[in-house]
Parts: C-alpha cells; sequence; structure tokens
C-alpha cells in the first residue's frame, strides 16, 4: 500500500519508543487514542479545556487499556516523555506549544497519518472545497458493490483510525480528506486522488489562499506515475496543476467535451478513456440535483474506474444513489412549499451550488461562523429566485451589508434559528421552497453542520 511498505514496520517502531501524544478530545483524538491503546502504545490523551470530563473522556475509548488524560495549559515539562505527537484535525497546527515540539524534532502527525501507517489495503482519497462528501459517499457506495472490504472514512465523519485496524490486503479505504487533515500528512499515499475545485475557504485557520491551496494539493504528494490524480478542468487552479503533475491525470468537465477523461453535455454524462467515447449515463437517470452534482459523479466514476471497477457495476449504483444528508436535502413538503436542508453548504461557493439547484421561487436562510469569506459573489449568484434572505449568527450583518452592495435588500435579521425557520414558513406561499443554505459554519450557535440541519428537519417536521 505505502511507497515505503519495506520500511513501514522500521518507521513505526521508531517513533513509539516513549508516549504519543494525541492532542484533542472529540472523535477523532478519541478515535486515534483507541488505535494506539489496541497496538500496545503508551498514550496521553490532551485537550487544552481543562472544564472537560475525564470520566467522559474515558467512556469513549472503547479499550481494556487505561488511558492517561491531561487537561488544561499545556506544560512544556511533558514534552522530555514523548516520542510523538498525533494532532485531531480541529487542532490548529500552529498553536505556540506544537510549533514548540515541532522545532524541538519531535514528528507532528495527523489523524490520517497515523491511521495509514497502521491500515492495509488501496486508498482512494477525495478533498476539495465543495463535494467532497457527496462525491465520497457515491465513490464508497460504488466500491461497495463490487468490492467485499470496503471502508469509507474521514471527513465524512468516520476518524480513519476507528477503522485502519479493520483493514486487510485486499481492502479498499474510500477517504474523504480536508485541507485541515492534509497539513499533517507525512507518507499518505493514495492510489487515485481526486481535487474537486478550489474556492476560498478556512482562510481564518490557513491565512492565505495560497496555503490553502498548497494544502488541498499535497493530496498527491506521495504518488507515483501509476497512481492518478482526479481533477476538475474549468478549475483554473488544478488545470495549471494538473499539467505539471507526474501522477496520471483523470480529468472531467462541467462544460464540455473532453479528448480524454469525463464530461457533461447539458443532458448525459460521458467517458473517453481511450480513442471510443462511452455514454455513462443520462442526468434523468440520477437522483442527483445540479450541475454540482453531476461533476460529483464524473469525479466518482473517474475514481471507479482506475480502481478496477467495470462501467456497467458503477452505472448500476449511480441509477441507485441518493443524495447525502444535509446536502440539497428534500426535508418535506409543507402546505404547497418544500422545504430542502443543504446545512452542508458551510461556505459561499457551497451556497452558490444550493441556490442554483432550486427550480422555485426561494426564502434562503443564511449566516453563521465567520471563515472571513466574501459574500457579494453569493448574493449575485441569487439570480431573481430569491424572494427573502433571512440571516442568523455571527456573520448576519456582515452578509445583510454585503446584499446592500449589490443592490439585493430582501434581508431580514433573525434573532434565533427558530425565528428564521418560522419567517420563512410565515411568509412562503404554494410553489416556493424554503432552503437552509448558510454559506457559513455552523460552530457558535450548533456543534457542526449536522446538527444545524437535523435541527432544521425537526422544525419543518413540527410545522
Amino acid at each position: 500500500m505505502c511507497l515505503y511498505k519495506d520500511k513501514k514496520e522500521e518507521i513505526r517502531m521508531g517513533f513509539f519508543d516513549k508516549k504519543v501524544l494525541v492532542v484533542g478530545s472529540g472523535k477523532s483524538g478519541i478515535a486515534a487514542a483507541g488505535l494506539l491503546l489496541s497496538q500496545d502504545k503508551d498514550v496521553i490523551l490532551y485537550d487544552g479545556n481543562e472544564k472537560l470530563d475525564k470520566d467522559e473522556i474515558r467512556k469513549q475509548i472503547l479499550t481494556e487499556r487505561d488511558v492517561e488524560i491531561r487537561l488544561g495549559a499545556f506544560d512544556e515539562t511533558w514534552e522530555k516523555e514523548l516520542s510523538l505527537v498525533v494532532l485531531s484535525p480541529g487542532v490548529p497546527t500552529d498553536l505556540p506549544f506544537i510549533l514548540k515540539l515541532r522545532s524541538d524534532g519531535l514528528p507532528i502527525w495527523g489523524e490520517v497519518e497515523l491511521a495509514y501507517r497502521f491500515a492495509k489495503g488501496r486508498v482512494a482519497a477525495i478533498t476539495g472545497t465543495n463535494g467532497k462528501t457527496t462525491t465520497t459517499a457515491l465513490t464508497g457506495e460504488i466500491m461497495k458493490d463490487y468490492y467485499d472490504s470496503v471502508f469509507v472514512v474521514g471527513n465524512i465523519g468516520i476518524p480513519y483510525t476507528e477503522q485502519a485496524a479493520k483493514t486487510g490486503e485486499d481492502s479498499v479505504t474510500v477517504a474523504e480528506i480536508s485541507s485541515f487533515q492534509l497539513e499533517t500528512i507525512d507518507t499518505f499515499h493514495p492510489q487515485v486522488s481526486a481535487i474537486l475545485n478550489i474556492t476560498p475557504d478556512h482562510l481564518n485557520r490557513h491565512h492565505t489562499m495560497e496555503n490553502y491551496i498548497k494544502a488541498k494539493e499535497d493530496i498527491t504528494r506521495n504518488q507515483t506515475e501509476t497512481d492518478a490524480c482526479v481533477l476538475n478542468y474549468e478549475d483554473e487552479v488544478l488545470r495549471a496543476f494538473g499539467e505539471q503533475l507526474h501522477t496520471r491525470v483523470i480529468w472531467f468537465s462541467g462544460a464540455g467535451e473532453l479528448p480524454k477523461g469525463l464530461w457533461f453535455d447539458g443532458t448525459s454524462i460521458w467517458c473517453r478513456m481511450d480513442a471510443e467515447k462511452e455514454k455513462v449515463c443520462d442526468i434523468s437517470e440520477l437522483n442527483l440535483l445540479g450541475r454540482h452534482n453531476y461533476e460529483n459523479v464524473m469525479a466518482a466514476v473517474g475514481i471507479s474506474l482506475h480502481m478496477g471497477v467495470p462501467m456497467e457495476s458503477i452505472r448500476k449504483t449511480l441509477r441507485r444513489f441518493q443524495a447525502v444528508e444535509h446536502r440539497i436535502e428534500f426535508v418535506a413538503e409543507k402546505k404547497g412549499v418544500a422545504y430542502y436542508n443543504d446545512s452542508k453548504g458551510t461556505n459561499p461557493d457551497a451556497a452558490i451550488k444550493g441556490i442554483q439547484a432550486m427550480t422555485r421561487p426561494t426564502w434562503l436562510i443564511g449566516g453563521g461562523y465567520d471563515k472571513n469569506s466574501e459574500y457579494e459573489e453569493w448574493i449575485r449568484a441569487f439570480d431573481g429566485k430569491v424572494k427573502g434572505l433571512v440571516l442568523i449568527g455571527a456573520t448576519r450583518e456582515k452578509i445583510r451589508d454585503a446584499a446592500l452592495r449589490c443592490g439585493f435588500t430582501d434581508t431580514v435579521l433573525a434573532d434565533t434559528f427558530e425565528e428564521a425557520i418560522a419567517y420563512c414558513a410565515d411568509h412562503a406561499v404554494p410553489g416556493d421552497a424554503v432552503l437552509l443554505s448558510p454559506a457559513c459554519a455552523s460552530w457558535g450557535m450548533f456543534r457542526n453542520y449536522e446538527e444545524r440541519g437535523r435541527k432544521f428537519k425537526e422544525f419543518v417536521k413540527q410545522l
């Protein structure tokens, strides 16, 4: 599986001479600690939040071995106990104590890198600003319909470390990988990678667009000439990147026919890997809405073909696959008004895809945590579809001001999520749609976009 396979055991052992510090006690940190403990490694699970309950954390680690848990400010004297640091994805890599440990020579891995070191089999890895979860879920279904041992992991909500020890030499792992996770890879080596698109996001974490782009492109860092990278031909950054890659490139395009690769012609998806072109499917056969989803389908097809899945098997999966939860998910129709949950639209570009998929006059709920995004392009994409923009969260005034600059005046500021949904329900008429597509992260009001989406569905079903 690994470029360094003959050295893998030697590399492994050298990093576990002393204790491993796992930073972060969320889902990824718990899974990383559990994997290490199951492999008889000594672990310190650390979280800077001193108010957490150690017993509650300990209950989540499903292993007979006890784990040492430390909370609060990091103590520099701990460094002498450590041989490796494993970061959860939500932990910034530029925290002062992390920078100090790195400068002192301690290896800093992410949860994905740790999992990869213990996993077996082949890997398909998917990143991009938008579409990762749908593409990962679809690719995973295609693989499961053809191969016997398939694991779908990563940013999709299942930590890679939770599944790594279960993999075998014949396994296929399909991994959704975020830019946060790519910051901390080392030997991670997928047989096929995909970068779906790159638009501004998470600049509060990466600081510059250049840093963000580099993190995404690092998914190909350890790939060789026999591997493949699936890229969006219509993304200018990715087109330039693909032209310099030594890895095999599989292009896809939502704008027209390619000499080689996959493309969407307005009604059908086509593929040409050799001389002859072949129809993959008509979009009328799919249960997915919107051009962005047809791009996700093309990416999944390109990945699956490189992983050895026959086209006919791919087609069967495409015809039955349903949209993932929280991504332009139809919730219900109430009094002639259709409600859609697009809580996974956590940045303006994703939210643009959400509004573009709407075919009805739409009441739009937006706003949330501020990731230093700009919103004018999103508002200009309303294209006459949006009857009202109801705003919540820390960004509500910022988005309202951007809307005014764009000449859009139908905005309302709501104090609570419930108030925003109620306002839309009160003002929508039969034939309208209500769309939750916030263009912002959920933090501050919700733990994550999943909780936000489920709350939306609960409120809608109670209407």
